[in-house]
């Protein structure tokens, strides 16, 4: 069964915090987020009004991951789109992080966005920065040592940029 994206829905968010949010901020081994952030500031982080779009992933009628897309700065920068992403643990390699970049590009894009940016990407993110490569994106930074890895210690934090 494929992948299906809808919009985020404030019922949503239990499910959302306790399979995937929490989780993949806990780790603390892929995003630049305190690991003891609590609930309503993941909240307030995750969830966005417009110009930013908010999505989650289903298959099988489970939510498995989730996306968002806005613009990566403010006024005369706001021409470039950010995207962010999570995956649940047990969704990973199942082709949920793809549906949600692929998504992102082709929404960003229709919005008229010159490109999507991506500022903090740990290089130790070995499978997402593959998929990134995969799906057109350029490595065109990498602060060394710029993020501590709980296992790794300090790796590299990659800038990615995907040009329209």
């Amino acid at each position: 069964m494929a992948v299906i994206l809808r919009p985020m829905q404030a019922e949503d968010w239990p499910t959302l915090w306790d399979q995937i949010i929490r989780p993949v901020i806990r780790a603390g081994d892929t995003y630049t987020l305190p690991v003891e952030m609590n609930e309503a500031d993941a909240r307030a982080y995750w969830e966005r009004s417009a110009p930013w779009r908010v999505v989650v992933a289903e298959l099988d009628g489970q939510i498995l991951g989730t996306g968002k897309t806005g613009p990566n700065q403010q006024g005369p920068g706001a021409r470039i789109a950010n995207g962010s992403y999570m995956v649940g643990a047990a969704a990973r390699g199942r082709g949920v992080g793809r549906a949600l970049v692929e998504d992102s590009l082709s929404w960003a894009k229709a919005q008229g966005y010159r490109g999507v940016q991506f500022n903090a990407v740990a290089e130790s993110n070995r499978g997402a920065v593959r998929l990134y490569r995969d799906l057109g994106f350029d490595l065109i930074g990498t602060i060394p040592d710029g993020f501590d890895h709980p296992g790794e210690g300090p790796v590299g934090l990659h800038i990615m940029y995907h040009r329209f």
